[in-house]
């Protein structure tokens, strides 16, 4: 790799500066220099050919802009001379030839997780808290404060030492600066009751009631996904009563996603019951009696089939699609090829290499599934007067993601390249082995919420900007594209990928070390930043417009 420029693909008509590079200078690359008229910070991109109004802009090997205007070779891209499009895309009936990486020193690992009655495997063993409706959200709040607190999982207490230091502070006439909060100690495992139980997950959400009943049904399916996920040991529900969403109705829904469920589960009616105190006393005793039993269940040895792995990206930069998400890529490929899940969602980050992955698809019926829900998805954003290309965010574009298809061709590169086994709607759940499609919409927490309910037990989630987002009931781990954003915000990011734009690593080698990142955090040996700060987000999607 160059130290100063990048060419991704040998079509493309784009070069990628992986430094700052300063109008006028003469940039060399593969026996061609090009004279830049522009100042072209790091992460953006120049184009290596005079384009007049309408010529197609080509990175990653595909269309991902027309151009507006004459454009000289050695300009900046902009979202002023460029605008975003993408080809048509349809089945084919390509024969996907895939030849997978050699997975000779991963062969016989396993990771320490909680094996479960249907076979599954859990990389945590959580106990979920579950409101049907918004109106019990206080509820949880009150016993998320007794129990977090009282058992050992909560990470606020550094904070609540600064409030007090600020207090005493202001009490004594002090300066408050002097006050410093204390460092963050990962320490809190040794301070649990419960040693087998990772933690106590609250879904606090908006949903239940109001809106339209279909909202209440997709909810429904959702809850029900969670309470089902192989790192649940168990699950307390709190219903208020007159809501859309019925108690009955979630644990009917639980019923046909698992019919051989087993579980503890503890339900409470508000509307049932004699005081909102002896409901939340009553909740809490319960859940505390299962908890006792749910810790006597202990990590064993499994296979790394039985991983189940989305690969997210969020905060993206103009570096995402070099080195962070095509080293997740090769991970997710080394799993593939290990007989694991894989799960590549956040659909409208999938404009522009539609037709890739309909060729990468096993069969017709799964190609066309894609496409249908792709088109779906599409008409839905038209109909409102938006559309797939507004998705890229003013924090990606000032990183160089200017338009949605090189955001898009950059993203698609997590799921690595072997063939795609599967496609699912929103909850539903991944059984194949290999590479699944999951539909969600791209925004962070909308995605990773649906990722979990498809299966994924961990999340490899890319960023170049900074996204302090998790799960409640997934661990998910934040791999950087860039050594900057890796030592700024050490505090959340768990895997550092500058070393591929440095040339210090290949994308091979980084895709190993995040597949051995995996196994220890599967196996609870590595705990992931957002787990540690109980970054635990969680947004239903309605189905509604969202990109």
């Amino acid at each position: 790799m160059s130290a100063r420029v990048l060419k991704v693909h040998p079509s493309d008509n784009v070069l990628v500066a992986l430094q700052d590079l300063a109008r006028g200078e003469q940039v060399n690359y593969n026996g061609n220099g090009y004279t830049l008229t522009d100042d072209v910070p790091a992460k953006h991109k120049f184009f290596t050919q005079d384009l007049l109004a309408g010529d197609s802009v080509i990175m990653y090997g595909v269309l991902v802009g027309k151009a507006q205007h004459y454009i000289p070779a050695g300009s900046r891209m902009t979202t002023e001379n460029i605008k975003h499009s993408t080809d048509p895309y349809d089945y084919r009936g390509v024969q996907y030839q895939w030849t997978a990486p050699d997975v000779s020193r991963f062969q016989d690992r396993t990771f320490n997780g909680y094996h479960r009655a249907d076979g599954r495997v859990g990389t945590a063993n959580y106990w979920l808290f579950i409101p049907t409706v918004f109106c019990e959200n206080r509820n949880l709040d009150v016993i998320r404060e007794a129990l977090h607190n009282e058992l050992g999982y909560a990470v606020t207490a550094k904070y609540k030492r600064y409030a007090h230091q600020l207090v005493e502070a202001f009490q004594n006439g002090e300066d408050l600066s002097a006050a410093a909060p204390a460092a963050f100690v990962a320490d809190e495992q040794a301070h649990r009751v419960f040693k087998n139980v990772d933690g106590i997950k609250f879904l606090n959400h908006q949903g239940g009631c109001g809106g339209i009943r279909q909202d209440a049904a997709i909810l429904s399916k959702l809850l029900a996904a969670y309470a089902d996920h192989p790192n649940v040991g168990g699950i307390t529900v709190l219903s208020l009563g007159c809501q859309n969403l019925q108690l009955n109705d979630f644990l009917e829904d639980l019923k046909a996603r698992n019919p051989h469920f087993d579980k503890p589960v503890f339900t409470f009616e508000q509307q049932q019951s004699q005081s909102e105190e002896g409901m939340i006393a009553e909740a809490i005793r319960k859940t505390f009696e299962g908890l006792i039993e749910i810790n006597k269940q202990e990590r064993a040895p499994a296979t790394l089939d039985k991983l189940t792995v989305g690969v997210k990206c969020g905060g993206s930069d103009g570096f995402s699609g070099i080195s962070a998400n095509p080293a997740v890529g090769h991970a997710s490929d080394l799993l593939v090829a290990l007989g694991a899940k894989v799960l590549l969602a956040e659909f409208p980050e999938l404009c522009g290499v539609e037709q890739e992955l309909v060729d990468r698809s096993v069969s017709e019926p799964i190609a066309r599934k894609f496409m249908h829900l792709m088109k779906r998805y599409e008409q839905i954003v038209t109909a409102v007067g938006s559309g797939f290309h507004m998705n890229p965010s003013p924090g990606n574009i000032k990183d160089g993601l200017i338009t949605d298809a090189i955001k898009s061709a950059g993203a698609a590169r997590k799921g690595g390249t072997s063939p795609v086994v599967d496609v699912l709607d929103y909850t539903e759940p991944a059984v194949k082995p290999g590479l699944n499609l999951v539909c969600t919409p791209g925004n962070d927490v909308e995605a990773t919420t649906g990722k979990a309910a498809s299966g994924a037990t961990l999340i490899l989630f890319t960023t170049g900007l900074g996204t302090p987002t998790g799960n409640p009931v997934c661990p998910t781990i934040k791999v950087a594209t860039n050594s900057k954003l890796a030592h700024r915000m050490r505090d959340i990011i768990d895997i550092d990928c500058g070393p591929v734009i440095a040339g210090e690593k290949t994308i091979e080698e980084m895709g190993e070390e995040i597949l051995e990142y995996c196994i220890r955090a599967a196996s609870g040996d590595e705990i992931p930043k957002a787990v540690l700060l109980n970054q635990d987000d969680f947004i239903p999607w309605k189905r509604g417009v969202s990109l």
